[in-house]
């Protein structure tokens, strides 16, 4: 649907654009920069359906790519740990790690955790995560190592 009303806002300024073409006054500066905002306006909302059309048509290949996994104790990822960052926050906030996980393909996995993980997930080990979402951040069920 989205896309649909989307192909119409981009098309509606263009009939503008003919109009002012048709009616020969383009030559005025009002006609010139009316029809400048009006071809940005076209080209915003149609970089709107292209994008849309490209999200639909890669939506099923991204979740293959995607490792993370549900389920019974929470969600599930695997992947090798590439690095465990460990950040301390201030008093009456919870410390955070920032885990980097990959799973041999071109891109890696970033997972932002409650505490401090250093030593539940050492660097370089593969791992199978199991966690839950808690309040914004991820919370550590389990570690499997392979």
């Amino acid at each position: 649907m989205i896309l649909l009303v989307s192909l119409l806002l981009a098309l509606l300024p263009l009939l503008g654009i003919g109009w002012i073409l048709m009616y020969g006054s383009i030559t005025t500066v009002d006609g010139l920069f009316t029809s400048l905002i009006l071809a940005a306006m076209s080209g915003i909302l149609g970089l709107n359906v292209l994008l849309e059309l490209k999200h639909r048509s890669t939506g099923e290949t991204e979740s293959a790519t995607n490792p993370t996994l549900r389920s019974s104790n929470g969600l599930s990822q695997r992947g090798r740990v590439e690095s465990v960052t460990f950040y301390e926050s201030n008093v009456g906030q919870p410390n955070k790690s920032i885990v980097t996980l990959s799973n041999g393909a071109s891109s890696s996995n970033l997972l932002v955790f409650e505490g401090d993980l250093r030593n539940a997930l050492p660097v370089g080990q593969k791992v199978e995560i199991t966690f839950r979402k808690a309040e914004g951040y991820n919370v550590l069920v389990n570690v499997n190592y392979a």
